[in-house]
């Protein structure tokens, strides 16, 4: 009960702490929120990244920069710009959709940069549900030096069956046929047409470009965090939470990489996806533990 205590009192004091940061691209205000420590700038520091639609002011994402900050390690908890300028907050659904999946990777890369500009020599990169994934395409692709460790908390797996299987369970309707409408569309170069009132990812009855469509629906290996892992040169540590029903199984679906000794999986009995209460102080506990290794 101390602990939790504790970390509630931790996380009511945290925004007072960080420091607001921002970068432009392409005519877009981009924001993160800067954990700094003793350690600062050289490192090592955390850049973490949110999950769908969200912000880097969510529980898991506070808590996590609380608990590294107490642990005296600096952390960047950056607010994926999702198509709009100077984006706070998580991302409304009424709210038009022109973002895609592979926005995210290069704005990791935007951040990395923003990093070793401020000095940082090394980074961690972290990765939360669609965060991980978009983390772990990043690494794969990338070899800066400056990248130490990843870290991927329940990230994104994915298959068009289950994409399929659940845009149906989700919206009572079969997701074929609007696919093939957006890929109509992207074909003949109309990938930015509006289709209206469309349920999307976590939206009902939305406004989502073609090309943004397409781009979370349209089988796409890399958005399945198993198949980018053995792409990694640094090494890897993935957390999974038994408790999961956002992404389920990730445990089995990594037992034999981490058999293999290809990767660190850490299976938290309890968790769930945001790994709440607790479990967030147990995660960060072992993170520390793998990025002194």
């Amino acid at each position: 009960m101390t602990r939790y205590i504790l970390l509630l009192a931790a996380l009511f004091l945290a925004p007072a702490q960080a420091d607001e940061v921002s970068l432009s691209d392409a005519g877009l205000t981009l924001n993160a929120r800067l954990e700094k420590t003793e350690n600062w700038p050289a490192g090592p520091v955390i850049l973490i990244t949110h999950g769908t639609l969200s912000h880097n002011r969510s529980e898991i994402i506070t808590a996590l920069q609380t608990l590294f900050q107490e642990n005296g390690l600096s952390s960047l908890a950056i607010n994926l710009g999702l198509g709009l300028n100077d984006r706070q907050g998580p991302y409304e659904c009424p709210t038009p959709h022109a973002h895609k999946h592979a926005d995210a990777v290069t704005e990791i890369g935007l951040w990395l940069a923003w990093l070793k500009r401020q000095g940082a020599q090394q980074v961690v990169l972290l990765g939360h549900s669609r965060g991980g994934n978009q983390t772990a395409w990043f690494a794969a692709e990338q070899s800066d030096p400056v990248i130490r460790k990843v870290i991927l908390v329940a990230p994104q797996t994915w298959s068009p069956e289950y994409a399929a299987e659940e845009y149906e369970k989700r919206y009572g309707k079969p997701l074929a046929p609007v696919l093939a409408s957006a890929q109509a569309l992207v074909s003949a170069g109309k990938p930015n047409t509006s289709m209206e009132r469309t349920d999307f990812i976590y939206c009902r009855d939305t406004s989502v470009t073609a090309g943004a469509f397409v781009s979370y629906y349209a089988p796409e290996p890399r958005q399945d965090t198993p198949h980018l892992l053995p792409g990694i040169s640094q090494p890897v540590l993935v957390f999974a939470g038994t408790e999961d029903q956002v992404v389920k199984g990730l445990d089995k679906a990594l037992a034999p990489m981490a058999e293999a000794g290809a990767i660190t999986l850490e299976v938290l009995e309890g968790a769930d996806h945001s790994f709440r209460d607790l479990y967030a102080e147990d995660l960060v506990e072992r993170a520390i533990e793998f990025i002194n290794e």
